[in-house]
């Protein structure tokens, strides 16, 4: 186990002993030999820049296209809010809550690369759903879109302390007002005018990066904790070996961030 850069220690104390942990035999230079130390939000968005991406479209949604040095600028900006103005520590658990948008997607990064821990719940749950969730994951912090943010508003009690909002709350259509002085939500005033640079948090590649609860078919859900090398894994596995992908190729899904398929197959 490498030495941790997260402050907060209570995923890995949490983790099973390491001489329970599988080995792996991922030598340096070989496909998953990672380096012991990596922050995951800034290999992926720091080798795109290097590649040349940044103005490459990234994200389709129904708004203007989001480059990838888009989503590096505010993931970084998101990341200064973090640390700036809402005190996150490296290895605080963060809730992060929402349907699939490209400012989900600048969350996610922009935990990761302050050294948070993306704990992101299908937009679907209700309040005592995500109540266990917030309780078993320890988290004090929540990241809401507007348009699904009635059940963690609902949420009373327990460790979370505050709840910001992004995106611009729904009208009564169904679709986004676009206000005047909010637009945006609490997120966008936080993040709006911070450096669209950000340090990444030197973690360890064994690190927690995200905390994915299933989905409780068997009981209450279990959290399941992924370490920053295996976000990696996850784009060079199956795609590079099964889908002879182009970087012409356009992906859509359905499933939600939240769902660790979706997350890889989507996104990452």
């Amino acid at each position: 186990m490498t030495p941790s850069g997260l402050t907060d220690s209570f995923a890995r104390d949490h983790l099973p002993p390491r001489d329970l942990w599988p080995d792996l035999l991922c030598p340096p230079g070989s496909a998953f030999g990672y380096p012991e130390r990596l922050n995951a939000a800034a290999v992926l968005l720091g080798d795109a820049e290097v590649a040349g991406w940044s103005d490459r479209p990234l994200l389709l949604s129904d708004g203007p296209a989001w480059t990838y040095g888009d989503l590096h600028k505010r993931a970084s900006q998101i990341a200064h809010a973090l640390v700036d103005d809402l005190g996150l520590v490296p290895g605080n658990r963060v809730l992060l809550h929402g349907p699939n948008t490209p400012e989900l997607a600048a969350c996610w990064f922009g935990i990761v690369l302050a050294g948070g821990i993306v704990v992101a719940t299908m937009p679907m749950l209700r309040a005592h759903e995500l109540s266990h969730t917030v309780e078993k994951a320890q988290i004090r912090l929540a990241l809401c879109d507007a348009a699904c943010a009635e059940a963690v508003d609902a949420l009373d009690g327990g460790p979370l302390e505050r709840t910001v909002h992004f995106g611009d709350a729904p009208e009564p259509t169904g679709r986004r007002s676009q206000g005047d002085g909010d637009a945006g939500g609490e997120l966008a005033a936080l993040a709006d005018g911070k450096p669209t640079t950000f340090s990444p948090v030197d973690t360890a590649a064994d690190d927690v990066a995200l905390i994915a609860f299933t989905s409780g078919t068997t009981g209450v859900a279990k959290a399941t904790m992924h370490f920053h090398r295996d976000v990696l894994a996850i784009c060079d596995a199956f795609p590079r070996s099964c889908m002879d992908v182009t970087s012409n190729d356009v992906f859509t899904g359905s499933p939600p961030l939240a769902f660790t398929f979706g997350l890889g197959g989507i996104l990452l």
